[in-house]
């Protein structure tokens, strides 16, 4: 099952030229949430809406903001102190990333490794979808141009009960967390690079549940409000041995949640490769 996520932003085309990526801080618009305008309960469709329905019901606000360079930082954060954490030199025998069935034979059990080994405690892994995003006008998924997190507390306790009914009111009991692992699959990072809000500066207030509308389930993802309190994180030229983890919520620590948006970066030209990227979401218990 891949989980599919619109967005708003015109993708440049595919072209051959290339240049180093942009490094530094730099100041950005980000895509920050807006209600509804009628004040009704803020949603989205995943797929195609029934007939007479909009995709969402809820708006969009742009703010800049200064997002600041993880590059030379890196041992400066981590999963329970901020929500995201940094793997570097991170080996793979998957390089095609064209096929569902090979990506879940060869690179999947490499992710599930890299997390028993990177997460503390981790003691059961359960890997339950990939999205291969690409900044393409024709690409299936493409980056998500807009402030989100991808579960909330209700949707993440339903994730176990999805993927493991008969176990669920046991595991529900103890310590469950949902990571996303990013990466870039062709390359250096040189076209909608990942923001990540610190964790410890994103207030639950700030965070509102939407709706996610599938043709045989709703979920949660949480939008996000401004808040100038918010401090902003990118990792300039992630590579396609980097591995950015996304804790998205940890029942042991309720602010354990990343905000996090694909942003254009004003640094980035016509020359700029479009970025190409895999996230893989994993259960994780203990």
């Amino acid at each position: 099952m891949t989980t599919t996520t619109q967005t708003h932003t015109k993708l440049q085309s595919s072209l051959p030229m290339s240049r180093s990526p942009p490094q530094g801080p730099v100041t950005a618009a980000l895509s920050f949430y807006s209600p509804p305008s009628d004040g009704s309960a803020p949603f989205h469709y995943v797929e195609a809406p029934p007939a007479g329905q909009p995709q969402d019901n809820f708006g969009a606000v742009n703010q800049q903001v200064q997002i600041h360079d993880l590059r030379g930082h890196e041992s400066e954060f981590s999963l329970d102190r901020n929500a995201f954490d940094t793997l570097t030199n991170i080996p793979s025998q998957e390089t095609a990333f064209a096929d569902d069935a090979h990506i879940k034979q060869v690179y999947y059990p490499e992710v599930e490794k890299l997390l028993f080994e990177r997460v503390p405690g981790a003691q059961r892994i359960i890997l339950f979808d990939h999205t291969i995003r690409r900044a393409n006008p024709d690409a299936a998924r493409a980056p998500v141009t807009r402030v989100h997190i991808d579960q909330t507390p209700s949707s993440a306790a339903a994730r176990v009960r999805l993927h493991l009914p008969e176990e669920a009111d046991t595991l529900l009991k103890g310590r469950y967390r949902i990571i996303n692992v990013w990466r870039p699959i062709n390359g250096a990072v040189e076209s909608f690079p990942l923001a990540v809000a610190d964790s410890s500066t994103v207030k639950d207030e700030d965070l509102v549940g939407i709706e996610h509308r599938y043709p045989d389930r709703t979920g949660e993802t949480a939008g996000v409000k401004y808040n100038e309190g918010q401090k902003w994180w990118y990792w300039s030229g992630m590579s396609d041995e980097d591995r950015l983890l996304l804790q998205c919520f940890d029942s042991e620590n309720t602010a354990g949640r990343v905000p996090h948006t694909a942003f254009v970066d004003p640094r980035s030209g016509k020359e700029s490769k479009p970025r190409e990227s895999i996230e893989v979401r994993a259960l994780i218990f203990g």
